[in-house]
């Protein structure tokens, strides 16, 4: 029964070991990773690490900015010159219908988009003042009435801008507003898709009111588009709806409408993904979008969004990354001919008075008429940046990969071979995210990554530092009374590899005795004599200390120390019998002191023998110590009876002998030792 508890005691005692080693080791790295996961899979939203990802993000667009020029799609602008030789904005309508003509008429252009609004009717030919007149004090005047009708038709500026329009392919822009003060003007657009669950129109927004354009201008037009674009919490813009719900209705973004137009009056049609527990539709089958197809005469098109129907604006690069031509310009035929034809154009506006910029990763005065032509020119060439709905799984699965693999191997590391595996890993990290961006148009979350590698690291640190102080103390406080500071400096570098555990080693131990003890002990007063011994024994144990010795036991005026244990010493013997010269040296100079305090001189015998021999914790329940038990041991307390009847300061044994190589001995003989049989080879050691 006492063994069957002693072993389940010792069961017992490894389990709490090795948990007392991996709470600190690993325990703060699973709960980091951990966390990372929940934020991963959307379970948790750590604001710091979100804002991070977005900074990487603008990171990576400006990494693979600039792209080439895209001379498809050219943008006709307002700017400042243009005010400056046509006056201020809004421009009449006839100036309009004009610059529409000499976009298609005289330049040949393919399709234009406008990224202005035109709500308001245009009076500025005064017809509204001529028809008051027809119809107050002129109104029986024949002749002014008639002139009126002749002259109707050029003074009507909307109705000849809506004539432009309605003989080209043009695609107007209008604008949505939501909240309590949200009013509706204008005409919209004949919505693109009908029948969508509530679920799925509540993804698209909730828009309560719009700035449309005339109705005569948008009846007219092929078609419109929204001009809105989402804006993230730090206010830059990122992303673009390809959607909006309005009062139950779906409308298209003013590039999504553009490419409607360009593959032939193209119908749309949304397709729906899998449900999934993280998806913000709350895992509802077909409620959660997942891509556009648009199906038209000039071919197909599939444009994978988010399940808000938002996109990742597709930066080709900074502001200028397509060609822009002033407005006056195109209205004055200042341009060459090949300029605009067969060209998508957009008509917007760069001047600063007109504040239809956008803060984005490239700039923070980004026009908004080139965000439409970035986004258009992505989905044109199907290079849009992807972030699917199994993005997050990807994530996850990424980062239990790489935090296993560094949880497992941090620890093993020492802090040097530790930094190159973190500093590999976030190369491979970040090489990979870049080569899936470029390569699949795949946006891969990365701060979640970055902050596991760089988190384990730190806490590898932390942890390590922390174990190595309390690897030391423990240290400290099992060898500290026995071995030299020094060693237990230099145990503590690997603290795993030491314990107080029995085992058998080959190792040098000593015995010195005070010759005479008794007799001038029973003279001296106690006090005294306490304070001899106590003077005695410290500069004895200096001596010991100073060759790297392990202090084991004061037996009244003796003292016994070994070498070699706990801390490995090839050279134990060679230590053990300097330390024993030292020690008949180091007794010259107390002596010296002695004297001067009228105390007798002293004088030791030491032994000294090498052997194998079980070193250790050892005793009973109620007190243990650190020493070493053996024939060797013995043999060394032997030797040091010797001494006496040799007047020998230090007597070796034959193994001690052969382990010093050359050093001066002097041989002494054969002796029979009390509990040996057999005579043995003693020496005495001599000064070198």
């Amino acid at each position: 029964m006492s063994r069957g508890r002693d072993f389940q005691s010792k069961r017992l005692g490894e389990y709490r070991r090795r948990l007392a080693a991996f709470i600190p080791r690993y325990l703060p790295g699973v709960l980091l990773l951990g966390v990372l996961l929940a934020d991963s899979l959307h379970y948790l939203e750590i604001a710091p690490l979100q804002r991070l990802e977005a900074v990487l993000y603008d990171a990576r667009v400006r990494f693979f900015a600039p792209a080439p020029m895209d001379e498809r799609i050219v943008i006709v602008d307002i700017d400042e010159p243009s005010l400056a030789e046509l006056g201020r904005w809004p421009w009449s309508r006839a100036r309009l219908a004009e610059l529409v003509e000499r976009i298609f008429g005289e330049y040949g252009a393919l399709l234009l988009g406008f990224d202005v609004i035109l709500a308001e009717p245009d009076e500025s030919s005064g017809l509204a003042s001529l028809q008051a007149l027809a119809s107050g004090p002129l109104r029986g005047n024949a002749g002014f009435l008639a002139a009126l009708e002749d002259l109707r038709p050029s003074l009507d500026y909307d109705a000849r801008l809506a004539d432009a329009i309605r003989r080209y392919p043009v695609v107007l822009g209008f604008h949505l507003s939501s909240g309590a003060a949200a009013a509706s003007s204008g005409a919209l657009p004949t919505p693109v898709v009908g029948g969508l669950a509530p679920r799925t129109l509540a993804a698209l927004g909730s828009w309560t009111g719009y700035g449309g354009n005339l109705p005569a201008l948008q009846q007219a037009a092929m078609g419109a588009g929204f001009l809105n674009a989402p804006v993230d919490g730090d206010g830059v813009t990122r992303r673009a709806w390809l959607l909006a719900s309005v009062q139950g209705r779906v409308y298209p973004a003013l590039s999504l409408a553009m490419a409607q137009v360009l593959l032939g009056n193209a119908s749309l049609q949304l397709q729906f993904s899998e449900p999934t527990p993280w998806s913000p539709d709350g895992g509802v089958k077909g409620t959660a979008i997942e891509a556009l197809e648009l199906l038209g005469a000039r071919g197909r098109l599939r444009i994978a969004s988010d399940s808000q129907a938002r996109v990742l604006l597709p930066f080709r690069g900074p502001e200028g990354s397509f060609a822009y031509y002033s407005a006056a310009d195109v209205l004055a035929a200042r341009l060459p001919d090949e300029r605009l034809r067969g060209r998508v154009v957009l008509l917007g506006t760069t001047a600063p008075g007109l504040l239809d910029q956008r803060v984005t990763p490239l700039g923070e005065a980004y026009p908004g008429v080139e965000a439409h032509a970035n986004l258009l020119s992505a989905m044109l060439d199907g290079r849009l940046l992807q972030s699917p709905a199994w993005t997050p799984v990807v994530a996850a699965g990424l980062l239990l990969i790489v935090g296993s693999g560094l949880l497992l191997a941090l620890p093993r590391l020492s802090p040097l071979w530790a930094t190159a595996l973190t500093l590999t890993t976030l190369l491979l990290v970040v090489l990979s995210n870049l080569a899936v961006w470029a390569f699949a148009q795949l946006l891969l979350p990365i701060a979640g990554l970055l902050a596991l590698v760089l988190g384990l690291f730190a806490l590898q640190l932390f942890v390590g530092y922390f174990l190595e102080q309390r690897g030391k103390r423990r240290l400290t406080q099992l060898f500290g009374q026995y071995v030299p500071p020094e060693l237990v400096e230099e145990m503590s570098r690997d603290p795993q590899h030491y314990s107080m555990a029995g085992r058998s080693a080959e190792l040098t131990v000593l015995f010195a005795d005070v010759r005479g003890f008794t007799t001038f002990a029973e003279t001296m007063p106690p006090g005294e004599l306490a304070q001899l011994m106590n003077d005695y024994l410290s500069a004895i144990t200096d001596v010991i200390r100073a060759q790297r010795g392990t202090l084991d036991k004061y037996i009244g005026d003796a003292v016994v120390a070994f070498w070699g244990a706990p801390l490995a010493d090839p050279q134990h013997a060679r230590h053990a019998v300097a330390a024993g010269l030292a020690m008949q040296a180091e007794l010259q100079r107390v002596n010296q002191d002695f004297a001067v305090r009228g105390w007798p001189a002293l004088q030791i015998g030491i032994g000294i023998n090498t052997g194998s021999m079980i070193v250790g914790d050892m005793g009973s329940r109620h007190r243990r110590a650190y020493t070493v038990l053996g024939d060797a041991v013995n043999l060394a307390s032997r030797l040091q009876g010797l001494s006496t009847h040799y007047r020998a300061g230090v007597i070796i044994g034959e193994a001690t002998r052969q382990a010093l190589g050359d050093w001066p001995c002097r041989p002494l003989g054969e002796v029979t030792v009390r509990g040996r049989k057999a005579p043995v080879a003693i020496h005495e050691a001599l000064a070198r």
